[in-house]
């Protein structure tokens, strides 16, 4: 089943040349099938760019999926029209009152800036709050998954002295494990961030268990016991050319940023980067979509807390 969003948002066009099955909320309407929810909490400067990626991966499922973008708050964006956040785009007051299948929370380029300093930071708080009544299941990337750790963990934020940026080697820590299902013994996943997450701060300090890891990158997938939060340290839903983006744009604003590990060809800025992950980014959204939300939601969403076995 196809990917279920607003007749007019840009994905739509984008994502069919690629192939992928978009179904209009015109379409979607006469089909007598519960969809699953899913709203995604956009915290990236580039939200066209990052809706299309986070789309692109929820895609590969047989299931329905009903898509709904979630905004922080209303203030400009420069980097997004405003008339595009304004059409595509819920506040919190609208959605508050509803029950979701599935939430993911994006990151967000706040790296070196201390949580209190987050102008948005009680908005975060109180969502991630939310979610823990209101959505089956949460999947939080990135920044997000510092976020989330400081909210639900009381961790503090631990902060790498150089950015850690580039293509990295994990290890599936649980063959058996759902949300790995599938995954090879190693795999590749891009990274693009200052915050730490050392294996030994997540086990000494959350009850959550580790699934994957990099000896590089330190922990990369982990989740709790009841499904119910998943956290993605690195960035599957990034694009072949995204890290080129970010090292070219940190190049123009002369902060002489290293090259991103592993990425470019002979390492030479000029060759274009090769996605070595992208099979492994649609297969973790499958698996957390099929295991961690379909598999454990409720049909009435009003019925949010079941049972998980």
């Amino acid at each position: 089943m196809p990917i279920r969003v607003p007749d007019e948002l840009p994905a739509v066009n984008i994502l069919r040349n690629e192939n992928i099955f978009v179904m209009t909320s015109t379409r979607a309407s006469i089909q007598n099938i519960r969809p699953l929810k899913v709203l995604l909490l956009n915290l990236m400067p580039k939200k066209i760019e990052t809706e299309n990626q986070f789309i692109r991966l929820l895609s590969n499922t047989p299931l329905q999926i009903d898509i709904q973008l979630l905004r922080i708050d209303s203030r400009q964006c420069k980097n997004t029209p405003t008339e595009h956040l304004d059409t595509f785009y819920y506040d919190f007051d609208s959605i508050k009152d509803q029950n979701f299948d599935g939430l993911i929370v994006t990151g967000a380029p706040l790296g070196l800036v201390e949580f209190e300093d987050v102008i948005y930071w009680e908005e975060v708080e109180k969502i991630v709050a939310w979610a823990k009544e209101h959505v089956t299941s949460t999947l939080f990337v990135c920044w997000a998954v510092q976020a989330a750790l400081k909210i639900l963990y009381r961790l503090p934020k631990h902060t790498r002295k150089t950015k850690l940026s580039g293509i990295y080697s994990h290890s599936t820590l649980d063959p058996l494990a759902l949300l790995t299902r599938g995954f090879d013994e190693t795999f590749f996943a891009p990274h693009s961030r200052f915050a730490d997450f050392p294996e030994s701060l997540i086990l000494e300090h959350t009850d959550l268990t580790i699934l994957a890891s990099s000896e590089e990158a330190g922990a990369y997938l982990f989740a709790s016991k009841d499904k119910r939060q998943v956290f993605v340290t690195g960035h599957p839903e990034y694009d072949v050319g995204t890290l080129a983006a970010e090292y070219w744009r940190d190049c123009t604003a002369g902060l002489q940023p290293e090259l991103p590990v592993n990425y470019f060809p002979n390492n030479d800025p000029e060759n274009k980067p090769i996605a070595t992950w992208r099979s492994h980014g649609h297969l973790l959204f499958l698996n957390w979509l099929n295991y961690y939300v379909y598999q454990i939601t409720p049909y009435d969403l009003s019925f949010m807390n079941p049972t998980i076995d």
